[in-house]
């Protein structure tokens, strides 16, 4: 994520002080529908399982998605919801500016008895610019335009030491699969997606047109090959200490000095730029020499190669089934493609998100839910406030500086103050290609423009209509989009444990990014500082350690287990998440007394037993596979299994023993905030 922290997070918001409303909840009686659960297996062995097992056996995954679970159910219905918007306004007559930007890119994106009909065509001017780069100088000024794939990329964003100005970044970019161990691992998955690599960029340069056939896929794949193998690992990409790597204007010059910097980020309209932070130097660095090592003409194979293959949505549909193929079948492990409307929505989320979100906000966002989310967002901090000032671990010094972090949080709910303006943006119904290619020079000249001025603060990295949360250390701000919040992650008619332990978890979850092995380096105002004594960070990656260890132990494969060390932020997320809305939990009980048991079940019981819905994931094999491989989340099952085993109160609640699977003595088990 250009560097952020997280953001798997879920969902709706929650009435602080709500009791079990007269009104029927969406799931179940009081928030979950106890259906789902399996009653063979035992809590304490598999919790997951125990909540969601016999979900598990009886849903299948739809034909066109790599996984099944609440966030694919919430995001499906934000699609619909979307799709009313866009269709609505491809076809009136009476719309605004905006309205005709959308409602033109969505129809010329449906258009595919137009798309066929021009065939490539619209592939042209685009090649003839990649045919005619003939030196080196001129292939750098193709790297750095947008739409066009590069070897290194270039972004702009805060500088993490002083957050309230932009730097330029640079660093390793993502190649033509999903990270170097598809490049560079030797077993039969590997080679497989290899050789199915291989096959679609023959596919791909035979139906647009393009020279070279065997011997020009081979040499994509060399080239590619030798990129992945000075690139770094996806647990070192996540570390600031490691990324954070700046340098005066001249001397990135001297680390690579093929790429010409001073005349490339003229180019890239970055000519003032002072600092270039370079965030994998070692990477640069080899993408130097292939640059300077590899023939022009090899350049340009993979240039096309990718400049076809990256918009194969929008050029006819044999290309645009070949990338499905290798992209989402092979990959993913999905079988069937997208209706095109569903994909005609996220093609427009892409390009005119804001947009999109300005409506979708006017009727899918009621008034109260910022309200019930600011009095829920306000428990947690109170849990989270109380439970550092208590710990044992820290000093006074270092105690005191979290929490003025903690007192400085900014959430955020629901939808930007300001939306971006998209006046500028042409939006040619009838050219889907040129469409998509002026939304990419959009975006880059929205950020040239913000470049020069003050980071603004109010900016957001999603949409209103996305089905997820963030924490963005840089700004020390937590951000809840308007989609997710819903059932099943909020439901004000469901009971308030089932409310604390699902959206109330995943609020903690995004607050507690602001502690955690990464989050914790930024302090109150975002910038990168070490605030925290010697003594005290010391304990605290002691406790870190045993987690990773911990998560290491995990296999979902024979041959594969969860990475830790890669995952360790999130998994901090979520431990103190859950412990810190459950503490906010016991504070709403205090008042309003103890719940009633609820289909045998205790308030305890059904505030873990959310936290396990929330995480009701079903993936396809090479879907999950990716994921442990490049995704810095864990799979659902040990998000649930791996934090409940270190809650003290989960023991209790469900009578867990020694020698059950998920048992940890408690001077085992973790925690942190």
């Amino acid at each position: 994520m250009k560097f952020k922290m997280l953001v798997l997070a879920t969902a709706s918001l929650l009435t602080v002080a709500m009791p079990l409303s007269a009104a029927k909840p969406i799931y179940g009686d009081w928030g979950y529908n106890a259906a789902a659960m399996d009653s063979s297996v035992k809590a304490g062995d598999d919790f997951w399982a125990y909540v969601n097992g016999t979900w598990d056996k009886n849903t299948q995954i739809a034909a066109d998605r790599a996984s099944a679970g609440p966030f694919v159910t919430l995001s499906d219905g934000a699609e619909k919801d979307v799709r009313q918007i866009v269709e609505s306004l491809a076809n009136n007559p009476q719309r605004d500016h905006l309205g005709q930007q959308v409602g033109d890119y969505y129809a010329s994106f449906m258009d595919t008895n137009g798309i066929e009909a021009a065939g490539t065509a619209p592939l042209k001017p685009y090649m003839a610019e990649i045919n005619g780069a003939k030196t080196r100088a001129q292939l750098l000024s193709l790297f750095v335009k947008p739409g066009y794939a590069s070897p290194v990329d270039v972004e702009i964003g805060p500088n993490f030491k002083n957050p309230d100005v932009y730097a330029v970044f640079a660093g390793q970019a993502t190649l033509g699969m999903p990270s170097r161990e598809y490049y560079l691992e030797d077993n039969a998955k590997m080679k497989a997606h290899r050789a199915a690599y291989r096959d679609y960029i023959i596919t791909i340069q035979k139906l647009a047109g393009l020279p070279g056939g065997e011997a020009a896929a081979d040499r994509i794949i060399a080239l590619e090959t030798a990129l992945s193998k000075a690139q770094w690992p996806a647990a070192d990409r996540r570390d600031i200490d490691k990324i954070y790597n700046p340098k005066t204007r001249t001397q990135p010059a001297k680390l690579a000095p093929q790429f010409d910097w001073n005349a490339t980020l003229t180019k890239a309209g970055l000519g003032n730029a002072k600092t270039i932070i370079v965030t994998e130097p070692s990477a640069v660095a080899g993408a130097g020499k292939m640059f300077a090592s590899t023939p022009l003409s090899t350049w340009r194979e993979w240039l096309a190669f990718h400049f076809v293959s990256d918009h194969a949505a929008v050029l006819p549909k044999a290309l645009d089934d070949a990338r499905f193929a290798f992209y989402s079948k092979e990959l993913n492990g999905v079988q069937q493609q997208r209706e095109r409307w569903k994909r005609g929505v996220a093609a427009v989320n892409g390009a005119l998100g804001e947009g999109v979100g300005e409506i979708y906000v006017k009727t899918h966002f009621p008034a109260e839910s910022e309200q019930q989310m600011k009095e829920l967002i306000g428990n947690l901090e109170d849990a989270y406030r109380e439970r550092i000032s208590s710990n044992q671990w820290m000093d006074e010094a270092t105690r005191k500086a979290a929490l003025e972090k903690l007192a400085a949080f900014e959430p955020r709910i629901g939808h930007p103050v300001k939306y971006i303006d998209y006046s500028s943006m042409k939006v040619v119904k009838g050219n889907p290609l040129a469409n998509a290619m002026a939304a990419a020079d959009f975006e880059y000249k929205l950020q040239l423009k913000r470049f020069p001025k003050a980071v603004d603060r109010s900016l957001w990295e999603m949409y209103p209509q996305t089905i997820n949360a963030y924490y963005n250390p840089l700004a020390n701000q937590i951000t809840f989009p308007a989609a997710i919040l819903q059932p099943p992650f909020f439901d004000p008619n469901a009971d308030a444990a089932a409310n604390y332990g699902a959206i109330g978890a995943v609020i903690g979850h995004e607050m507690g990014h602001g502690f955690d092995n990464q989050g914790r380096k930024f302090d109150p105002k975002g910038k990168l500082r070490d605030w925290w004594s010697a003594e005290t960070a010391k304990a605290f990656t002691a406790k870190t350690d045993v987690l990773v260890t911990q998560y290491n132990g995990f296999k979902p494969f024979p041959d594969l287990a969860v990475n830790g060390k890669l995952t360790l932020g999130e998994n901090i997320g979520d431990l103190s998440g859950v412990e810190n809305a459950y503490a906010a939990y016991k504070k709403y009980t205090a008042k309003h007394g103890e719940p009633p048991v609820i289909d045998g079940l205790t308030g305890d019981q059904r505030f873990f037993i959310a936290w396990a819905q929330a995480w009701q994931e079903k993936q396809r094999e090479d879907a999950e596979r990716q994921q442990v491989i490049t995704n810095e989340h864990s799979p659902g099952r040990y998000r649930v299994n791996g934090v409940v085993r270190n809650v003290d109160a989960w023991y209790k609640a469900f009578n867990v023993k020694p020698g059950d699977k998920l048992y940890l003595p408690p001077d085992q088990r973790v925690h942190i905030w």
